[in-house]
Formats: C-alpha cells, sequence, structure tokens
C-alpha cells in the first residue's frame, strides 16, 4: 500500500505541475507581466507550501531540527539538483535582471541567516536561537522582497500597456482553476511522497534524524523539481529559475522567519557547514548565471553532481 501511494504521489506531483504551468503562464499573459515574474511569486509560493507546512508544523511541535533542517536542505537540493537536471535537460536563459537583483537577494537571505543563527559568536551567549525578534526581521525582509516584486510588476504592466492581449487565450476562470487544481495536486502528491518515503526508508533501517535531512528536505522539495523541469520542457526557462530563487527566498525569510515567531527555534551546531554550503552554492548560481546569460548542460551536470557529494557527505557526518 505503501508503494501505491508513492506512486500515486507522484503521479499528481507530475500532473499537478504541468496544469500548475500551464494556469501560471497564462495568468501572466493576462496581467501583462513576464513569466519570470510568476515564478519568483505565484509559482515559488506554490511550489514551497510543502516546506512551509513541515518547518511551521515542526516549530509548533518543538522539533526546531527538523524545522530548520528541512529549509537549508531544500534550498541546497533547489540551487544544485533542481537546477543542475533542468539546465541540463534544457538550458536555463537567465535574465540580466535576475543576476543583478534576484540572486544577489537569495545571497542576502542566506547571510542574514548566518548572522541570525550565529548568536555564540557574536554576542557570546550559551546557545544559537533563531528568536522571535530575529524571525520578525526575516519577515521583514519578505516585505521588502514582495514590495520589490510589485514595483516589477508595476513596470512590466507599464511596458505592455499598448500591446493587444491573446484574444484567444484561455478565460480568467480557467486559468484560476488550472493554477489551484495544479497547486493542489502537487501538494497533496508531495504530502504523500514524503509520507510513503519515510515509511519506506524507516523499515529499511535509516534514522529519522537522517530521513529528515534526506528524504524529507527533498520530498517538500519535488515541487520545486516537477514544476522547473515541466516549465523548461514548454520552454518556459524564465519561470523554471524564477521558481528556484523565489523559493529559496521564500523559504529563508517566510518560511523560517513564521516559523521562528511560532516559536523561538534552537540551532544544532552542525547546521552552520550546511549554511555555509547554501551561500558557496548561491554564489556559484551567480556566476553560472553570468556565462552567456544561461545555465547550459555542463554547468547543470557540475550542479548536479555536487549534490549527489553533498548527499554522501551527510550520510557519513551523521
Amino acid at each position: 500500500m505503501t508503494y501505491l501511494l508513492l506512486l500515486i504521489g507522484f503521479v499528481l506531483l507530475i500532473k499537478g505541475a504541468d496544469y500548475f504551468v500551464k494556469g501560471a503562464s497564462s495568468i501572466a499573459t493576462a496581467l501583462r507581466v513576464s513569466p519570470l515574474l510568476v515564478g519568483l511569486t505565484i509559482v515559488a509560493f506554490g511550489t514551497s507550501s510543502p516546506e512551509a507546512t513541515v518547518s511551521m508544523v515542526a516549530a509548533f511541535e518543538g522539533n526546531a531540527g527538523v524545522a530548520i533542517g528541512n529549509v537549508i536542505g531544500s534550498n541546497i537540493f533547489n540551487i544544485t539538483f533542481v537546477v543542475g537536471l533542468t539546465a541540463f535537460l534544457f538550458p536555463l536563459k537567465v535574465e540580466n535582471e535576475t543576476i543583478r537583483k534576484e540572486i544577489p537577494f537569495t545571497l542576502l537571505a542566506g547571510v542574514a541567516l548566518l548572522i541570525l543563527v550565529s548568536d555564540v559568536f557574536l554576542q557570546s551567549v550559551s546557545g544559537n536561537f533563531i528568536t522571535r525578534s530575529d524571525g520578525l526581521v526575516l519577515l521583514l525582509f519578505f516585505a521588502v522582497f514582495l514590495y520589490y516584486i510589485f514595483e516589477v510588476a508595476r513596470r512590466d504592466r507599464k511596458k505592455t500597456a499598448g500591446v493587444p492581449v491573446n484574444a484567444e487565450a484561455p478565460s480568467w476562470g480557467k486559468n484560476i482553476l488550472f493554477t489551484i487544481a495544479g497547486l493542489a495536486a502537487i501538494i497533496f502528491g508531495g504530502d504523500l511522497v514524503v509520507n510513503g518515503a519515510t515509511e519506506i526508508a524507516i523499515s529499511l533501517g535509516m534514522s529519522e534524524t537522517l530521513v529528515g535531512l534526506t528524504i524529507i528536505a527533498i520530498g517538500t522539495s519535488l515541487p520545486e523539481l516537477i514544476t522547473s523541469v515541466t516549465a523548461a520542457i514548454k520552454k518556459e526557462s524564465e519561470i523554471a529559475l524564477g521558481n528556484i530563487v523565489g523559493s529559496n527566498i521564500f523559504n529563508i525569510f517566510f518560511v523560517l522567519g513564521a516559523a521562528s515567531v511560532i516559536s523561538p527555534l534552537a540551532v544544532d551546531s552542525k547546521i552552520f557547514v550546511d549554511v555555509f554550503v547554501m551561500l558557496i552554492l548561491t554564489i556559484v548560481l551567480l556566476v553560472f548565471s553570468r556565462t552567456n546569460f544561461k545555465i547550459g548542460k555542463v554547468e547543470g551536470s557540475i550542479l548536479a553532481v555536487f549534490y549527489i557529494l553533498y548527499m554522501i557527505y551527510i550520510i557519513i557526518r551523521n
């Protein structure tokens, strides 16, 4: 039964992502905003719903390790394996705006998190915590990011003010239905996959800690993976990359911000290595993006291989 539910979960993820990308792309056209912007917002926040759910529930139950590890692990998976596999299948075109603003904003999120969790080093206290006030700081950064997004949207609408809308475009109702139905399938499918994979892993003798660091982080990032690959296949590379960048910003600023406001999160000292890895990978993504304004098959392969090496390190470390 577990294997059947796992299979159903993957089917829901794949079909859900297909409808989600179709609906989101049509909404972008109707709103006269760029696909990149939709990727950074509707698609990114939607595919990050599993991370938000898992981390907030974990915080509420006092399991800080899962809440923080899920976000950091998911972000690393997004930058390496999701971008890597997507670029390997279909080279990703990178907008100049993404290189100058969005990816640096992702880097800012990582640096802000590193500073906020370094209580022992910066304040000489007994332990590292993401406190409620730290959570409010992260949410404030998220508000700034949303303001930037709205400004970009306003600019996009001004640029396309005189461009006629395709009369054959699907109706608003159909677009919204596709997007909501796709998102629901993605979230429900992701939940089935995480639960099924966790049950199978534990039955095979893996520890719950190792499952949390690997399967939970990967499982909650499956929507990003499926959505980005689907977007790339449909030649919507702006949505594919915007989804990853937006998801990583959303995960740190909103998910960790909201989770720590619910309950202060104690930080395991091991997580510092992972935060540094995340920061280095974000810089690598920025460098790769500057090469001919695209991330090609070679860069994609390097990123995917790095994730495999990181997984080996995680398993050995724990």
